[in-house]
């Protein structure tokens, strides 16, 4: 019988506030930020992904950004931790303070500079899967990380190492959610990063969505999970077709960019990406405004209820 997963449903990505001043992060921002993930209603919250800005971390940064988050959610709804790092000693130094700190699971991408080999990758995530008793997600994303671990790598892997049990699929190819899930007997649970395909991987067997969108449009986010693990089809794909082109939109122009543009025009500043990325052109700003707009008060979602 196959364990349950130990993460399901919205897994909704915080960005890292930094001060518009100083550049520096703001720890008060990102406590609001999670609280108003949690309070949403996601059903887990992952800090320190590429959504985070992790890359451009410092380490006592890093480490400020896991204690805030963890600290936040205070046990609330489960916590999925990324811990990667160019190097295995950072990135297993990461995994055990994730741990230490009271995560419920760790994500490791193949963050890589030089291509690994096979067995390379193999030991890298070996080291960080034997550091702590965590459950691991193995996090594919060949668009950023410019290397690729199609299913046959992926459920080799799992069958090595005991609590690699998760894999976060990213390259957009709906058909390896059930391949993963054919090939790994079941054994491995299958989730979703690439936002405009939210609907099909649900339906191929994805036991979740990794997304950054809960961050402004928790209700949308939340509805199409219903709709999709409900037996709703019309209505999750009506609901899929009238956020599509806000998906497409944060994915296009980049997830850090255009979700702290997304906060401020919300009222709730999380300060500029860090350098050097910048912030979110006037026209794409304008954009998104319009996009949010649209989706705030449609028909497809009940009237948000009042603020106490």
């Amino acid at each position: 019988m196959t364990a349950a997963p130990a993460l399901s449903g919205i897994i909704a990505y915080p960005v890292t506030p930094f001060s518009p001043d100083t550049g520096e992060l703001d720890l008060p921002a990102l406590r609001r930020l999670t609280g108003d993930l949690v309070d949403a209603g996601s059903h887990a919250v992952a800090p320190l992904g590429s959504t985070g800005e992790s890359a451009y971390l410092r380490d006592d940064e890093w480490d400020a950004v896991c204690g805030t988050v963890l600290d936040s959610v205070a046990g609330r709804v489960p916590t999925l931790v990324g811990v990667s790092h160019w190097s295995t000693d950072t990135t297993v130094r990461r995994a055990r303070t994730a741990a230490r700190r009271g995560a419920t699971a760790i994500m490791v991408l193949a963050q890589t500079y030089w291509k690994l080999t096979g067995t390379e990758l193999e030991r890298h995530f070996a080291a960080v899967a034997a550091a702590t008793d965590l459950p691991v997600m193995l996090y594919n994303n060949p668009g950023t990380s410019g290397t690729d671990l199609p299913p046959e790598t992926v459920a080799a892997l799992a069958r090595r190492i005991p609590n690699l049990t998760m894999v976060k699929e990213s390259s957009g190819d709906v058909r390896r959610f059930r391949e993963i899930l054919e090939r790994s007997e079941g054994a491995l649970s299958v989730y979703n990063g690439s936002n405009p395909v939210a609907l099909d991987a649900f339906r191929a067997g994805a036991a979740g969505w990794c997304t950054a969108a809960p961050c402004l449009l928790p209700r949308w986010a939340l509805a199409l999970h219903g709709a999709a693990t409900g037996g709703m089809e019309e209505r999750a794909d009506a609901l899929l077709a009238e956020q599509l082109p806000f998906l497409r939109f944060i994915v296009r122009h980049g997830l850090p960019r255009s979700i702290k543009a997304g906060l401020e025009l919300q009222g709730r500043p999380a300060g500029p990406p860090r350098r050097p990325l910048l912030p979110l052109p006037d026209a794409e700003r304008e954009e998104l405004r319009g996009l949010l707009r649209h989706l705030r008060d449609h028909p497809l979602l009940p009237a948000a209820a009042p603020a106490a």
